[in-house]
């Protein structure tokens, strides 16, 4: 028989209740300063791995005809297109970006040392720069990344690449020739890797493109007018 009186037993329940509500709230405080596991955001790179089929068969290295020097400013690209964020669309005109998958550069950064790789291989030229450098050329390269981006609009999806490029005389500042390239190429799945592949395989071929470009202008009279 419980003899307790009534007021303690009363006492001690609130006791116990307090504790419960106090232990609920300690748990409830642990698990909101736990940290919240977030995915990792995923780096990809433009490594321009694959080489132009036409370039290997014809060997590397400047030919014996080369005396020109071409200097190749940083490429820039327009807006939108100009930091690490992959670019996709799904609608016309309207630019989204991956969350949680970013270049490990802007690609027009990253474009720079493949166009001095490509153009190097046609054996066209004697020497190729990548400015700033503390050289002397007879020939610069500009170039301007249109657009690289991942479109929806299709099934499969496809990454389109478009760059434009202009050949000056370096000392006389004369345009010798432009062009713009454009070229696409399927994705391999529906998301950003599907994408960043395609897009290593159509930034190979522009490339490709604009070697077959600069190899062919590279001994244009310097006084021949400006040719698309």
């Amino acid at each position: 028989m419980n003899t307790m009186p009534h007021s303690q037993r009363k006492a001690r329940s609130g006791l116990r209740g307090i504790t419960a509500t106090l232990l609920l709230l300690s748990l409830g405080a642990c698990s909101a300063l736990r940290p919240t596991v977030t995915p990792a955001t995923a780096f990809y790179a433009l490594d321009g791995a694959q080489q132009p089929a036409w370039v290997a068969a014809s060997g590397s290295g400047p030919s014996s005809l080369a005396s020109q020097t071409l200097l190749i400013n940083p490429p820039h690209a327009t807006a939108g297109f100009d930091s690490t964020r992959i670019v996709y669309l799904r609608e016309p005109h309207k630019l989204d970006y991956y969350a949680l998958s970013q270049w490990v550069d802007p690609p027009a950064r990253m474009l720079g040392p493949l166009l001095v790789a490509a153009i190097e291989k046609t054996g066209a030229v004697r020497a190729v720069v990548l400015m700033p450098a503390a050289a002397a050329g007879d020939l610069r390269l500009d170039t301007q990344v249109i657009r690289l981006q991942q479109e929806f609009q299709n099934q499969p999806s496809r990454v389109r690449f478009t760059l434009r490029a202009t050949l000056l005389d370096d000392r006389t500042r004369q345009v010798l020739a432009w062009q713009e390239f454009d070229a696409v190429e399927s994705a391999s799945s529906e998301d950003a890797y599907g994408g960043v592949l395609a897009a290593n395989r159509v930034v190979q071929t522009v490339l490709d493109q604009l070697a077959r470009f600069v190899a062919a202008k590279a001994n244009v009279s310097k006084t021949a007018p400006a040719t698309p």
